[in-house]
């Protein structure tokens, strides 16, 4: 009988640590990994704090611009299109008719601007650190949202001023806010991806955003403008429902179709559900390229 060494015994076995999380290299058409997104929300709300910080910081007017720039731009559209081009306005003031288009317009328009941008603007982040890309452009959402409860308040006081109160259909804002968000970001989610191999689109981007604006009823309501024949063209552009469910809610305009609201909704979960799916597919090579 051999006589076992007591030394081996006590020893103990050796036990390979489990790592926490393992990178692999996806091929086709991979799942999107929102989860991870949640693991690094607190990633996600530092970056979006920062990127407010960054925007005010050395402003003399700071958080005002928000507001602003829609004052304005709805002044010039009342002069033009009310005074001058003698738009229909269905009873309501032409000045508050317009900057409740641009409220919808801001928010769509910020978010793209800002997330398409945010990996290049980021570059040594996404070159050196592990975290889920999607949370750059995902971040730019929640500091658009504080400059649209900026300027929604000042909606606010628009309509105390205007004597304009708004009706039940307000409790349906919320859903005209994830529409933008949607589509917005969906867009950015496209945008933000190919900018890295492509940086023609920081070029092209303004171009289009700008005939985008021209094509949407910002600063005019489409239901009192557009004449019968060419609104089945016209709402193509899935913005004009959502800028006339905006109005709708807030001032009591003409509510859009129940036809276009639904093409509007499924256009901007497309433009989402793309865009991330995109986004996945072109992520592993944003540190090899950018």
């Amino acid at each position: 009988m051999s006589i076992l060494d007591v030394s081996e015994i006590s020893k103990p076995a050796t036990v390979r640590p489990v790592p926490l999380l393992r990178i692999r290299a996806s091929s086709g058409l991979s799942p999107i990994r929102f989860r991870e997104v949640w693991e690094f929300r607190d990633l996600l709300v530092a970056l979006a704090l920062r990127d407010v910080k960054l925007r005010y910081k050395q402003t003399a007017l700071g958080v005002a611009w928000v507001v602003l720039q829609p004052l304005l731009a709805a002044g010039i559209f009342s002069f033009v299109f009310g005074l001058l081009a003698k738009m229909p306005s269905g009873g309501k003031p032409f000045f508050l008719l317009s900057y409740t288009g641009l409220l919808g317009w801001n928010l769509f328009n910020t978010v793209i601007t800002r997330s398409s941008g945010c990996l290049v603007g980021n570059s040594q982040l996404v070159s050196k650190i592990f975290f889920p890309r999607l949370v750059l452009p995902l971040s730019t959402v929640p500091s658009a949202l504080i400059d649209f409860a900026v300027a929604l308040a000042m909606m606010a006081i628009l309509l105390v001023a205007y004597h304009c109160p708004p009706g039940a259909s307000i409790l349906i804002l919320p859903f005209w806010s994830a529409l933008l968000l949607l589509s917005s970001s969906g867009i950015g989610l496209w945008t933000s991806a190919l900018m890295v191999s492509y940086r023609d689109v920081q070029y092209i981007l303004p171009v289009a955003l700008q005939m985008l604006f021209y094509a949407s009823p910002a600063g005019y309501d489409a239901a009192l403008a557009v004449p019968q024949k060419y609104r089945l063209i016209y709402y193509l552009n899935p913005l004009a429902s959502v800028l006339d469910g905006f109005r709708w809610s807030l001032i009591n305009t003409a509510p859009p179709g129940l036809a276009y609201v639904a093409y509007a909704t499924a256009v901007s979960a497309a433009l989402f559900i793309s865009g991330a799916y995109a986004f996945r597919k072109m992520e592993r090579r944003f540190a090899d390229v950018i």
